[in-house]
């Protein structure tokens, strides 16, 4: 639960390897969180978790965790819930964007992009809702992406598997109102990070240190949505209602 100060007791970040999830974590560690790094490979996480010690954090674990390998998220969950106490706010910063090109020719590469982007995140989520609503407060931040808002020849593939979330955890927000447990949905455009490095960046690009702050400004202030940057949702907004005839023409 949040205290006077604005500080989250434990935070979970789920993708605690990603620019997002780390900046984030950098954060929460200035506010004194205790924090627990679950990533696929734990091991590549020890000197982040130093460092956020010398930050601030009032502790930092490291556990191991792989969207793809669904059938161990009740059981992750459970360990989870049952090792640390009462959890105040689980961040799901995981998610991979992929290549169009290949997952057009390659059933299995598309695949991957939607279990891990939407499959794995609803299946831990279920779980993760399911106990916060046992211990009666807490907070869940979802990554989704301005992707998910309309499908576009460039990157359909991720965006579907982005609008899929972003729908699931809207209604899991409107399931959770009166239990306590709010669920905060983040929308960044293009992020300047690890998984766009060979990307060329679009316009009103972002970094993850502005999709951290956004995120925690968001829960500070009880949004539902949050955009970064927040311009976006007006350009959205726009693209969305576009006629398809003039949407195809466009080179996004």
């Amino acid at each position: 639960m949040r205290d006077a100060l604005g500080r989250y007791g434990t935070v979970v970040v789920l993708g605690g390897g990603s620019d997002i999830g780390k900046a984030t974590a950098r954060l929460l560690s200035a506010r004194g969180s205790t924090l627990v790094l679950a990533a696929r490979r734990p091991d590549e996480l020890l000197d982040d978790a130093a460092a956020l010690r010398a930050a601030g954090a009032s502790a930092v674990e490291v556990v191991p965790f792989d969207a793809l390998d669904t059938e161990s998220h009740p059981r992750f969950v459970r360990d989870l819930f049952d090792r640390f106490g009462d959890v105040d706010l689980v961040l799901l910063a995981f998610g991979v964007l992929g290549d169009q090109e290949a997952s057009e020719k390659d059933v299995a590469a598309a695949l991957e992009v939607a279990r891990t982007n939407y499959v794995g995140a609803v299946s831990v989520l279920i779980p993760v809702a399911s106990r916060l609503r046992e211990q009666g407060h807490g907070a869940i931040a979802v990554l989704s992406s301005v992707a998910g808002e309309r499908g576009r020849r460039s990157n359909f593939v991720y965006g579907s598997a982005k609008a899929g979330l972003d729908v699931f955890c809207q209604g899991l927000a409107d399931r959770l109102h009166g239990d306590g447990v709010r669920l905060l949905v983040v929308r960044p455009g293009f992020v300047r990070s690890k998984m766009t490095v060979n990307l060329k960046a679009a316009p009103l690009s972002t970094t993850p240190e502005s999709v951290a702050r956004a995120t925690l400004e968001g829960l500070d202030r009880g949004a539902n949505v949050v955009w970064v940057p927040g311009s976006l949702r007006w350009v959205m907004s726009g693209l969305r209602h576009l006629p398809r005839p003039i949407f195809r023409r466009l080179s996004i």
